[in-house]
């Protein structure tokens, strides 16, 4: 805040009951999704074949299904992407022996008879061992992640800092994992990595927080714990709604400005953000007061020097 400015006295910490009851069921929720419904995973992680073709007019979907199964592949994906006249399809990984070299001239053959206009604009195969070893390397990553954090948070705060950060980050992770299981929005490695970023952009928000109740519980002597993280919130409230709107808005423009290939993307980023911002203040911070953080946590222990001398 600058100097002679007012900052905002809202009782943040007076709902956080609330918050925590509905952080609760947003993680049940989002859990639930995961294991019921599972993730509509793009070929990143399950190999296969994915192919993208443009007609002159509007594609007729029903027809192109027709076709494909036709060719064999009862189990393929057929959807418009950009417009009514691109059309994306997703085709599970082949069985052993079939020629992937050649499959894109197939399908364009099969399609043309239908419609002469259909062009193949492109073509990308992925091995099945490909995508197990990314399906691993991105749970690893985003378990590093989460322990290089702890440990950070804990050498630069306390350990229930630290805990209340984990608990923040685990809540974002799950909950935008959940919301592509809910929506079936493709997850892909572009997803991964705006999951990843979501993760930095939380802890960020986070820091920010426990820095100025640190601050705080060092300069505010008689309120209470709840009293100083009220206050530190409402000091930081809008630095935090500066950062996270105009983010937001950066990522609408490239949602709709950019095209599918950074959709899933910007989709997971702008989720990220909204519960990033929305963990900083109802998760990382209750979870600090829930395990008891005083000033005490936050005064360096004095080392008695003792007395060399006989």
């Amino acid at each position: 805040m600058r100097p002679g400015s007012a900052a905002p006295n809202f009782d943040f910490m007076g709902g956080r009951r609330v918050a925590l009851v509905v952080s609760v069921l947003l993680m049940v929720g989002s859990i639930a999704a995961i294991a019921l419904r599972g993730l509509n995973l793009g070929i990143d992680f399950t190999g296969g074949v994915m192919l993208e073709f443009a007609y002159a007019d509007a594609a007729n979907l029903e027809e192109i299904r027709t076709s494909m199964e036709g060719l064999g592949f009862a189990e393929v994906e057929v959807q418009n992407f950009g417009s009514d006249s691109e059309v994306l399809i997703r085709i599970p990984p082949l069985a052993a022996g079939v020629e992937t070299e050649d499959i894109g001239a197939d399908i364009q053959r099969a399609l043309r008879e239908s419609d002469s206009s259909a062009t193949l604009q492109r073509a990308e195969i992925v091995d099945a061992e490909v995508g197990d070893d990314l399906t691993e390397q991105g749970g690893l990553a985003m378990l590093f992640a989460l322990i290089l954090i702890f440990g950070y948070v804990m050498l630069r705060f306390r350990w229930k800092f630290a805990a209340g950060a984990i608990a923040a980050l685990v809540h974002d992770v799950v909950f935008t994992i959940g919301f592509f299981a809910v929506t079936g929005i493709t997850f892909d490695l572009s997803t991964l990595a705006a999951i990843l970023a979501v993760i930095g952009y939380s802890l960020n928000d986070t820091i920010v927080v426990y820095d100025r109740i640190r601050e705080n519980f060092r300069v505010i002597r008689r309120g209470s714990p709840v009293d100083v993280v009220n206050t530190s919130i409402n000091q930081t409230l809008s630095r935090t709604l500066i950062t996270g709107l105009t983010t937001l808005l950066v990522l609408a423009a490239l949602l709709v400005l950019g095209g599918e290939a950074v959709a899933t993307f910007s989709i997971a980023l702008i989720v990220g953000v909204i519960i990033g911002t929305y963990s900083s203040i109802y998760v990382a911070s209750a979870a600090a007061l829930l395990l008891d953080v005083s000033q005490q946590d936050l005064i360096p222990v004095k080392v008695d020097e003792v007395d060399s001398m006989p």
